[in-house]
């Protein structure tokens, strides 16, 4: 997976321009508020996912302008190809000259893993981003996941609407029963698909916490389901079919709960990512370097995992990370970055080019320079 060229207008605050970039590691550097993490920001774009940011679409269209465009063309699955994004009220997607009908038909074309200090809230903060990193993953990993996810959501959102009308309908009960049968269908396939994403990053990013700290410390992941635990041998025909029994079950013996609160307290939007260093619940005990080696260890483990699915090393976003990080935490995560093409955002490249040479762009008020003696 390479990006060969990066192009872009009236995109946030970033002047017109385009940059073409070293297969291996290139930095972009510059003062805070300048354009470096619009950068990163643009390139996820190109994964089908949202902004890693949290910004609506319409966030992302420059001030004085209309429309934003974004132009990537990239190697990947061994052949040259091209996107196209357009955002005006929302994001269109063209792949290899095709309109696509969602960006997030990009999912599985184009494959990046991203850092940013707002990930470290997935440590500290509440269950939400835990579960948006998780969805996230296993998109990237299986396409079909987000269309799954989606009429999870679909009939999640008729479900409460039930709950919360105040004026019950006639046969509201058999109303209800409907709900919780699709509501369960749906739910099935997203816990069956996260359980298996969570066994799979536990041991790997296990290894890559004790790197991290020296194996000094050890770090346990899990999945928590409100829906409840699984007891058959894994086999995903059957996996699947008791999560979807579990759900179900979890939904009847919640619903005057329900009925109460007018909305769904059980199910996959309400589960969490748990995380331990030593034993010991890492949200409430762990130190801001443990924190942040717990995400760093969660996000190299998400690129090791895409490779592994993809075939090819994904492209890797590293937006402000490094100044974070003493010099031997840097060293461990740019080893373990491979040969792979990597973007690294700071204020000052002088660490980092020392560590990894590559590619350097000047990026300021908006405007995107390659600096002399690049490469």
């Amino acid at each position: 997976m390479m990006v060969q060229r990066l192009g872009w207008d009236g995109f946030r605050n970033l002047k017109v321009g385009e940059l073409e970039p070293s297969p291996g590691v290139n930095i972009l550097f510059g003062d805070n508020a300048q354009g470096k993490t619009n950068l990163l920001e643009s390139l996820w774009l190109f994964t089908g996912g949202k902004s890693f940011r949290g910004a609506k679409d319409t966030e992302m269209v420059g001030f004085d302008r209309e429309q934003a465009s974004l132009f990537l063309t990239f190697t990947a699955q061994e052949r040259e190809q091209e996107a196209e994004i357009q955002i005006e009220k929302r994001r269109r997607a063209t792949l290899n000259g095709i309109a696509q009908p969602a960006p997030g038909r990009l999912t599985g074309v184009f494959g990046a893993v991203v850092f940013s200090p707002i990930h470290l809230g997935l440590v500290k903060e509440g269950p939400e981003g835990r579960r948006r990193f998780l969805d996230a993953a296993c998109c990237q990993l299986k396409p079909a996941y987000m269309k799954a996810l989606a009429v999870y959501q679909r009939v999640l959102n008729q479900r409460n609407a039930l709950l919360r009308d105040k004026n019950r309908p006639a046969g509201f009960s058999q109303l209800l029963e409907i709900w919780d049968n699709r509501l369960a269908q749906a739910g099935g396939s997203l816990l069956t698909a996260r359980q298996r994403y969570v066994e799979q990053l536990q041991p790997v990013a296990s290894e890559h916490y004790r790197g991290l700290s020296h194996n000094c410390e050890q770090l346990k992941i899990s999945y928590h389901s409100t829906a409840g635990e699984l007891s058959v041998e894994k086999s995903e025909g059957r996996e699947t079919a008791e999560w979807t029994a579990c759900l179900l079950e979890a939904l009847h013996s919640h619903r005057q709960s329900d009925q109460l609160a007018g909305f769904t307290t059980v199910g996959p939007h309400r589960d969490d990512l748990l995380l331990e260093v030593d034993g010991l619940s890492a949200r409430s005990y762990a130190s801001q370097g443990q924190q942040r080696s717990v995400v760093l260890a969660l996000k190299l483990a998400e690129a090791s995992l895409l490779e592994q699915a993809i075939g090819e090393k994904p492209v890797v976003l590293l937006d402000d990370v490094m100044s974070e990080l003493d010099m031997s935490r840097q060293d461990y995560l740019l080893n373990r970055m491979g040969e792979g093409q990597v973007f690294i955002t700071c204020c000052d490249p002088a660490a980092v080019i020392r560590l990894t040479g590559g590619r350097a762009f000047h990026v300021k008020q908006g405007q995107v320079i390659l600096t002399e003696g690049g490469e």
